[in-house]
């Protein structure tokens, strides 16, 4: 007997509101590995998503798939942005459509100093936030914006790639891991950073080790175990769920 909670029932694909971005049963395979087993949610404008699991739950993949990078490959499934079929896009189309990734890496152009970094991210049309604009939201940008993008802290790191997406005229931020190896005063700083891109609008989806951080910030939740989506409500649900969070985050 499978004495294991079931916390399925609190899934829910058919959100009051109409979606603004969407993902429906997504397939994906690394080779022979099938990572992302029908993954289906959905994200409304200005939201913050936080999706959540365990190492290999699927979570990097799921990113990957909806920015459409070459891998992991998917098989089968629909991604819509604001009325636009990412699923049938090559990956810098998604990016042209809205559509902006910031790897775990994080990807800074060695050589570059920090607003080279940002005028490249403007060749890309269409242009999003002017420089001045991005200064303003990353002061700690402004003050290095001669020094080579590498050199940066691993915080300044992280604000320069968040701010290199928002260059370009964005709809929805994936967040791959944005808390990675940062001290807990750059967390929160990032976190004050994610909540005034919030109030722009822009629709966020975050993928973060660091649930309970993650979940603080956010509106809505999706757990995924194995591929597959094992719950999807309230960020506020996950918080206050102690057997939630055992079973599927270990935390």
């Amino acid at each position: 007997m499978n004495d294991r909670p079931d916390f399925s029932k609190h899934a829910n694909h058919a959100a009051t509101a109409p979606a603004y971005f969407s993902v429906w049963d997504l397939h994906a395979y690394y080779g022979e590995s099938y990572i992302v087993q029908g993954v289906s949610f959905t994200v409304h404008e200005g939201e913050i998503l936080a999706l959540l699991g365990r190492n290999g739950a699927g979570k990097t993949s799921t990113l990957r798939s909806i920015a459409r990078l070459a891998s992991p490959q998917v098989t089968h499934g629909e991604i819509w942005l604001d009325h636009q079929h990412l699923h049938t896009m090559a990956s810098h189309e998604a990016a042209i459509a809205g559509c902006a990734l910031v790897p775990e890496d994080r990807r800074i152009i060695p050589g570059l100093t920090v607003e080279e970094n940002l005028k490249l991210a403007q060749i890309v049309e269409p242009v999003g936030w002017s420089l001045d604009r991005l200064y303003e939201l990353f002061p700690r940008l402004g003050e290095r914006r001669a020094q080579e993008g590498t050199t940066l802290s691993g915080g300044e790191q992280q604000m320069l790639a968040i701010a290199r997406a928002l260059a370009r005229d964005i709809k929805v931020l994936l967040l791959d891991e944005p808390y990675e190896g940062l001290a807990p005063v750059i967390v929160r700083e990032i976190e004050k950073t994610l909540m005034l891109i919030k109030e722009q609008g822009i629709t966020t989806i975050i993928v973060e080790q660091n649930a309970v951080a993650a979940l603080k910030i956010s509106d809505r939740a999706v757990i995924l175990e194995g591929g597959q989506v094992v719950f999807d409500g309230s960020a506020k649900e996950v918080l206050d769920n102690a057997a939630l969070r055992a079973e599927y985050l270990a935390i």
